[in-house]
């Protein structure tokens, strides 16, 4: 009997074998092994977030398996004991999985939202509250842990509660995710790169979570980079080259032993050839002040976002925005970009004019390029890469008009700066989130304005692709003597460009 008992405590929970994986003719993964045992928490690191990405899509079963198997251990009674009940299941029904970005609907489940609503009071009703959104995703099951309250708690929900999903920060998003998912109560829990977007307090209590989350009976698997491995996670699988290059307990392993994952991938080198065809130039622009704002005042109903903030940007600085989750750098953001009405009502004056003189928000925004994780989230996936690049030039959420051959081969030459020309015909949804994040990227610099507004624009890039951004920004701002307004809750990920900070704490010009 202490044999059999043995035996089950060791029986995997899931396991791959000799796995092959075909997507759209091009091989992901061959030769694919990996056993989960319980009491194991993994981290996936890996050459490229992509190929991190792709390997929890097979763990779940999105993605088809051409040759091999996975077989779901943990699954076994519960598929038993619903087999008869006329209605279909998988081990997947025991899996919840926390994506980079969200898929919020709105109330009646039939719409998606656009980007500017979230700062149209009057658009705020057509999505459900926090509460409202925790509350319709529990799933109960036998000897059920996680409740709406014990999340809330957890996650430190409850001064959102009444807040609606789509004002809420990026931040505030991921903290959502994180507790819907544990309102599925799982058996496995898996998690991709959950702690970007997060600021810096938060992460550092998330290895704390990860524990509470663990001790709960749940396993977990997120895909991280190889500097964020919680404590908890105590395996580590390292892919490389369409499979596991090796696998190893945490307390070993060593992100330098492996120079794979720090080398520098093909496309990300800053080809000096490419980089002179960009149309940039020295020309210093004619604005003396890019933004002035004085005492700004921001509300949704009693709720202040922002608290008489006062700020002058000069033409030609370069200014990290930094602040929590929540502080209000979002808000702050959609003045200048000319999303929010609350702009009318107050004293903002943008590239020497102010605000509410007869100036439409085109007039504003060609002299903006824009990127935040919110627009990456809203922007619709359906068009081409390069039709998404050329955009850019039109301030538009799509191409909708015809543009010139000059047009095309610029927004050519700034694909190719990315490395990223050989996606120019795919939609943007069939690409990889962090090929995606550098198709909206050179469409905020194509027609190199005269402010960039660069929220979390490294979100999702692997390392390489950090660094080689960077450079490119600063040597744009050099170059061209932009403006710059860059957001991180990083600041290995700020341009060493930057030499003025503005910082928000709960709404408050610190």
């Amino acid at each position: 009997m202490q044999e059999i008992a043995a035996h089950k405590i060791l029986q995997p929970l899931i396991t791959a074998q000799d796995v092959k994986v075909i997507k759209e003719g091009q091989t992901i993964f061959e030769n694919l092994n990996f056993n989960w045992v319980p009491g194991e928490n993994w981290a996936i690191v890996g050459s490229s977030n992509a190929l991190n990405s792709q390997f929890l899509q097979v763990m779940m079963g999105r993605l088809p398996v051409s040759q091999g198997r996975i077989h779901a251990y943990f699954a076994t009674d519960y598929l038993a004991m619903n087999a008869d009940d006329g209605k279909f299941h998988s081990y997947r029904d025991l899996i919840a999985y926390v994506s980079p970005q969200h898929h919020f609907k709105s109330k009646n489940n039939t719409q998606d939202f656009y980007y500017q609503q979230r700062f149209n009071s009057s658009d705020v009703g057509e999505a459900l509250t926090v509460l409202e959104y925790l509350k319709a995703t529990v799933i109960t099951r036998d000897r059920s842990y996680w409740n709406v309250e014990r999340v809330l708690d957890l996650f430190q929900l409850e001064k959102l509660i009444d807040k609606s999903i789509i004002t809420l920060s990026n931040g505030e998003s991921r903290r959502l995710m994180l507790a819907a998912a544990l309102l599925r109560n799982p058996s496995l829990l898996l998690m991709d790169n959950p702690m970007v977007g997060l600021d810096r307090e938060t992460r550092a209590q998330f290895g704390k979570i990860l524990a509470i989350i663990a001790q709960s009976g749940i396993s977990i698997m997120m895909a991280t980079s190889p500097q964020e491995i919680p404590d908890i996670m105590n395996r580590v699988g390292i892919l490389h080259e369409k499979t596991f290059y090796e696998q190893v307990n945490r307390s070993t392993f060593n992100a330098n032993n492996f120079t794979f994952l720090m080398e520098q991938p093909a496309g990300t080198d800053l080809d000096q050839t490419v980089f002179a065809g960009l149309g940039l130039n020295n020309k210093v622009s004619s604005f003396r002040y890019i933004i002035q704002m004085r005492d700004v005042t921001i509300k949704y109903g009693e709720k202040v976002i922002l608290n008489k903030v006062s700020w002058e940007v000069k033409s030609g600085e370069c200014w990290a925005l930094r602040g929590q989750n929540g502080a209000g750098k979002s808000t702050l953001l959609s003045l200048i970009n000319g999303d929010n009405p609350q702009a009318y009502s107050n004293d903002i004056s943008l590239f020497d004019r102010k605000r509410g003189s007869g100036e439409s928000i085109w007039q504003i925004k060609k002299n903006i390029g824009f990127v935040s994780p919110e627009l990456h989230q809203f922007f619709p996936k359906t068009q081409s890469c390069l039709q998404v690049v050329l955009s850019g030039l039109f301030d538009t959420s799509g191409l909708f008009r015809t543009v010139t051959e000059h047009q095309k081969v610029l927004a050519l030459q700034w694909m190719k700066a990315f490395g990223i020309d050989h996606l120019a015909g795919k939609r943007l949804s069939q690409v990889p989130l962090n090929m995606q994040r550098l198709c909206l990227l050179a469409r905020a610099l194509i027609k190199n304005p005269a402010l960039l507004i660069l929220d979390e624009p490294c979100q999702g890039l692997d390392h390489q692709q950090r660094d080689f951004f960077k450079a490119m920004v600063s040597t744009i701002c050099r170059t061209s003597h932009n403006t710059l307004v860059y957001v991180s809750h990083y600041l290995e990920e700020i341009p060493d460009v930057v030499d003025h900070f503005i910082t928000l704490e709960k709404g408050i010009r610190i």
